[in-house]
Formats: C-alpha cells, sequence, structure tokens
C-alpha cells in the first residue's frame, strides 16, 4: 500500500489560513492539467493531494500516443501498442488504429506535468469546503477560485456525493506481473464467462504486463474475474491496483467550484478510459481560471463558459453509454461478427477516428482566443 508522504509528529506544519489564487485539489492527470494551463499567468496556484505527486496510480496508465506528444510527456511511454485485439469465445479480431496508444510510467508522467507547471504543492487530506474555505487535515486553505479534481468522490460538492454500488459507477482491478507481453497489442476480452458486464485488458509495458478486468455493474466483483484473466494468460497475480470510475457525465460546476476528471464524470463510456478526458478537460478548465486572473471574464463567467463546454460533449458521452448498456445484450456470435465487420480499413479508421476527436488531442496546443466572449468549443459529431 503507498505511505503517505505528509509530514507528522512536529515536522508536520500546518496550513491554515494559507491563502492562493487558485486552489486545485487533487494532483494526478486532471489538476495537474489544470496547474499546467496556468503556468506564467502569475496566479498563486496552490495543488494539494493526500499523496506525493505520481505516487499513487489507479488506472492501466495507457493512453493515446498523439496525447502524450502534444503535451511534452513523450518520456514517459514505457511501450507504444498500434494495434488493438479484441476477444470472445468465438474468436479474435485485430485493427491496426490511425493512431496509437501508449503504455506510460505513472510516476514520470505525473513529474514531468508538474515540471511544466509553477504551483506549489503540499500533502494533504481534503474534508470538504465552505464556500471559499477548503478544509483539508492540516488547516482551512483560502481561494477565490477552487478546483475538484480529487475524483468520483465529488468532495467539495455541497450536494453530495455518491456512494458505490448504488451509483453510476464501473469498476475495475488489475495486477502487474513482471512478465513480457507477447506483441505490442492491446488486448480486450468480451467474454460473460469472465466478467458478465464489462470487459478484460492486457497491456503491454516494456516487460510488464498490466492485466485487469472493469465491471459495468458496480454490484459484480472483480478479484475473482481478474485472477481468472491472469491464470488464462499464464502470468503472476501480483501487485494489485484498483478504483471506482464514472461511467456518466455530472455538472462540471456548482457555485464557487470548478469539477474536473471523475468528480464531473469525465471518463469515457464503454472504454473506461479517464486519462485523456481528464487532461483534456483539466485544459479547458485551466484556460477558464487562466482568463479570469488576467481580468479578462468574471469568476462567474468562467464557470458558466466551463460548464457549457462540459455540457456540450454530452452526447458523445450518452451514445458510448448507449453501446455499454447494449454491449452485454449482444449474443456473443453475433458480437464476433460485428468486431470482425469491424476490421475493414476504412471502418476503423472512421470509429476510431471519431473516439479520438471526443477529446483531440489537438486542443492542447490550440491557440487560445484572445477574447472570452465567445461560445465554448464543442466535440466534433
Amino acid at each position: 500500500m503507498p505511505t503517505r508522504v505528509t509530514t507528522r509528529g512536529p515536522e508536520r506544519t500546518s496550513l491554515d489560513g494559507t491563502r492562493a489564487d487558485v486552489l486545485i485539489c487533487g494532483a494526478s492527470f486532471a489538476g495537474l492539467a489544470v496547474a499546467r494551463e496556468l503556468a506564467g499567468s502569475g496566479a498563486r496556484v496552490l495543488l494539494v493531494d493526500r499523496y506525493a505527486i505520481g505516487e499513487r496510480a489507479t488506472s492501466a496508465c495507457a493512453a493515446p500516443t498523439p496525447w502524450l506528444h502534444a503535451l511534452g510527456l513523450q518520456d514517459a511511454i514505457r511501450q507504444e501498442l498500434p494495434d488493438m485485439t479484441f476477444t470472445t469465445p468465438h474468436g479474435t479480431a485485430r485493427y491496426r488504429l490511425p493512431w496509437s496508444w501508449s503504455a506510460f510510467d505513472y510516476r514520470e508522467l505525473c513529474r514531468l506535468l508538474f515540471a511544466q507547471t509553477d504551483a506549489r504543492f503540499e500533502t494533504a487530506k481534503v474534508h470538504g469546503r465552505t464556500g471559499r474555505i477548503v478544509h483539508t487535515d492540516r488547516g482551512e486553505l483560502h481561494a477565490p477560485l477552487i478546483v475538484d479534481a480529487l475524483g468520483w468522490r465529488r468532495v467539495l460538492s455541497t450536494s453530495g456525493g455518491y456512494q458505490p454500488p448504488d451509483a453510476p459507477l464501473s469498476r475495475g482491478l488489475e495486477v502487474h506481473p513482471h512478465h513480457a507481453a507477447p506483441d505490442d497489442a492491446l488486448d480486450v476480452w468480451v467474454d460473460r464467462s469472465l466478467i458478465r458486464s464489462g470487459y478484460g485488458w492486457r497491456v503491454p509495458a516494456a516487460g510488464e504486463q498490466r492485466v485487469g478486468v472493469g465491471s459495468y455493474a458496480p454490484h459484480d466483483h472483480v478479484k475473482e474475474p481478474t485472477v481468472d484473466l491472469a491464470g488464462r494468460l499464464q502470468v503472476d497475480a501480483v501487485r494489485y491496483q484498483g478504483n471506482w470510475f464514472p461511467h456518466r457525465l455530472r455538472a462540471a460546476t456548482e457555485p464557487g467550484v470548478f469539477f474536473v476528471g471523475d468528480s464531473a464524470g469525465h471518463c469515457f463510456p464503454l472504454s473506461g478510459e479517464g486519462i485523456r478526458t481528464a487532461l483534456y478537460f483539466g485544459i479547458a478548465c485551466g484556460r477558464e481560471l487562466r482568463a479570469v486572473h488576467a481580468g479578462e471574464q468574471t469568476p462567474e463567467a468562467a464557470l458558466r463558459r466551463y460548464h457549457d463546454f462540459s455540457a456540450a460533449h454530452g452526447r458523445a458521452f450518452r451514445r458510448a453509454l448507449r453501446l455499454q448498456q447494449a454491449l452485454p445484450r449482444i449474443p456473443p456470435r453475433l458480437l464476433t461478427l460485428g468486431l470482425r465487420a469491424l476490421g475493414r480499413r476504412w471502418l476503423v479508421d472512421r470509429s476510431f477516428g471519431w473516439y479520438l476527436r471526443q477529446a483531440d488531442p489537438s486542443f492542447a496546443t490550440a491557440p487560445v482566443p484572445a477574447s472570452r466572449t465567445g461560445a465554448p468549443a464543442t466535440p466534433v459529431a
């Protein structure tokens, strides 16, 4: 288990009364992306997290390669994966993608992201919020602009968070055996003998495999299926990590707070991919906050614009959710035929191209508009 790095005993200092221009709670993908976008703005940015930066990974740590290059994070890549395979009890379909995935080192990627910020970081456990005051185990923190990037618990919400398993959450668990994968494909299994509603995966990562199972049904446990899949692949079920992850968008703002990443449901249904979307929406949030600090818009306008930007992606998220809900009901033989038919080059390019465009890597390098009066950008249909 990870060890808290927060100072203890007489060395533990109070943060009570600390003030910042922007307070970002949560220092993983989403929070770091927000802070990165604020670099050079002159804003006093404070990042807080229960764990040290890069200390606690909770995902398979794979993302579209173009995103990692767009953010200058290529040094964190451990293995590039140009292909995907989809296996059912009746066969396997293999696709060469129009873009590639890359497995990356979580600690190194977070380190590289943080190096692109000029934020101050402190370890602290966040308990909640009252107006512009955030309550932590090291005291009360004050800021006019507050970001919740703490995950699905939505800690800073005044309307309450989700309570699993009775919530729109999926659950995943994976093991990390030190075995080289047979090739450079990201492998997916859709097999109801493995998991009733969900999928299994294997992510090669340069001498390591990340093998896991995700369930769309939050009441279904995933440890036994994960051990089962590891056994089928003849690897050891060691070094566990897992988490809940949302599969439905939530309001991206409440009065006085911006929600980014899993706290806003920014995890794409069907695939369960949340890293790319955390970076994408984190950048969008950071740009709005940067404009507030520059005096180009009010905090209220920033809340409205960011809310509208997130909500504009609702159609794509709902489409993916419908596919997620339909997948467990498709007869396995029919699913196998459909996966094989999808393997035609033009269909692969079109479907995976659409998927990438819902949080396009070009957004990371797009110039920020000089005026904040226009409507927010919308995803490509």
